[in-house]
């Protein structure tokens, strides 16, 4: 059996590869404007100059020159230190993740004969998931001829509705059509 051939690599022609931009704001040398509007580091503003002069103002004061609004005409670029600023946006991510209420959908299942007491602890489910501030969501399935059982189904719904409307709202009511009905409720705003 031969052995594979190498593949030819052709000496040199590349070069350095040239450096990553860092992740979100182009900063220093990365900076594609030819002017850009300068703010300084104390707020006050340096104007539209040249790219070059605005990165040899920034070298001065041994920070760095971060465009903060690309879309701008001209580019908006502050001299900051980068590394207090990627630390104070990471801070901000952080207590704004904090601070949201993330919502989820519950899902309790029945059937059109669901009983009393087992739709009191379904309605009983439902009332701890809404409590958390959570959405819920009612779905009943027909099999085969149970299809033809749809408005007790409905009838059904009806009695949650009523049994939970201290405390929730209708979000979503199913359409009609289909082998399976849904309603949804929302956490009542108190």
């Amino acid at each position: 059996m031969k052995p594979f051939p190498k593949p030819a690599f052709r000496s040199g022609g590349r070069g350095p590869r040239p450096q990553t931009p860092p992740d979100t704001h182009r900063i220093n040398e990365f900076i594609s404007a030819k002017e850009v509007r300068v703010i300084a580091a104390d707020g006050e503003q340096l104007g539209v100059l040249p790219l070059n002069v605005a990165l040899e103002k920034a070298r001065e004061l041994e920070l760095d020159l971060v465009e903060v609004s690309p879309q701008a005409k001209p580019p908006v670029c502050k001299i900051l230190d980068y590394g207090k600023f990627k630390y104070k946006e990471q801070k901000k991510e952080a207590e704004a993740r904090k601070n949201r209420s993330e919502t989820t959908l519950k899902e309790l299942r029945l059937r059109y004969r669901t009983d009393v007491g087992d739709l009191e602890v379904k309605l009983k489910q439902a009332r701890d998931f809404l409590a958390e501030g959570d959405k819920v969501k009612f779905v009943m399935r027909f099999k085969g001829r149970e299809a033809m059982y749809i408005d007790l189904g409905r009838e059904k719904f009806k009695q949650i509705e009523e049994r939970l409307a201290d405390v929730a709202t209708v979000d979503d009511r199913s359409p009609i059509s289909g082998r399976q009905i849904h309603i949804t409720f929302t956490p009542a705003k108190s």
